[in-house]
């Protein structure tokens, strides 16, 4: 405690070393995220093979869907990473920063990296805490409630999905299922015994809502 019962506040150089270490471990946790959701990947992929060869189209087209939301879901966790990695250069800048100057300096780049990273939910409440501690320290402007906001694709994924979705039925499918750009309307060229795909009916729709949660608690 200081004089009058205040906190003393943490030298700058501690507070920069405190932010690379929860920056770090935080990459880490996304390193570990990322094999999983691929571990999951594969399984889908599949999991579309063998509904392909029962004449499942509608089962590939749910699944292939979820692939490409789960290969978005790693394109920003990748984007995330290369803001950190952006950030704890930053950080080692400061260091250089504070040696000359004895302060720290405001920086445009960090300012535009967490601005990118507090919108991530998988990292968000770290960010955001780490956003504030920083803005207190004079290295970023304190930021506007609406940047905290997720980023919402809903409606983009709408859009350009079955763009997408027919390029990786057509890829894992090797051609029998999907157009790339064209829509999908191809008829499968193998098809099991009706009674053969009636008993596995109820089998693969466990299945698939079993692969479609874990995909969603992967990217949550």
């Amino acid at each position: 405690m200081g004089l009058f019962g205040r906190t003393n506040e943490k030298p700058p150089k501690d507070l920069i070393n405190e932010w690379s270490q929860k920056i770090r471990k935080e990459m880490r946790m996304i390193d570990r995220q990322i094999r999983d959701i691929e571990r999951e990947q594969e399984k889908v992929k599949r999991s579309i093979k063998d509904a392909a060869k029962k004449g499942q189209k509608d089962v590939c087209v749910v699944l292939a869907k979820e692939l490409v939301q789960s290969k978005r879901a790693v394109t920003k966790l990748y984007a995330s990473k290369a803001h950190m990695n952006s950030v704890l250069l930053s950080m080692k800048n400061q260091l250089s920063v504070l040696r000359v100057a004895g302060a720290l300096q405001k920086s445009t780049e960090v300012m535009k990296a967490m601005q990118s990273l507090v919108k991530i939910p998988e990292i968000q409440a770290t960010m955001r805490e780490l956003s504030k501690e920083m803005t207190k320290a004079g290295i970023i402007e304190e930021m506007l409630e609406d940047t905290f906001e997720s980023m919402e694709d809903g409606e983009e994924m709408e859009e350009a999905a079955e763009e997408e979705v027919d390029k990786i039925l057509f890829e894992i499918t090797a051609g029998a299922l999907g157009k790339a750009p064209s829509k999908v309307t191809d008829a499968l060229p193998e098809m099991e015994p009706a009674g053969a795909t009636a008993a596995s009916g109820d089998e693969s729709e466990e299945d698939i809502e079993e692969m479609q949660s874990r995909l969603a608690a992967l990217r949550s």
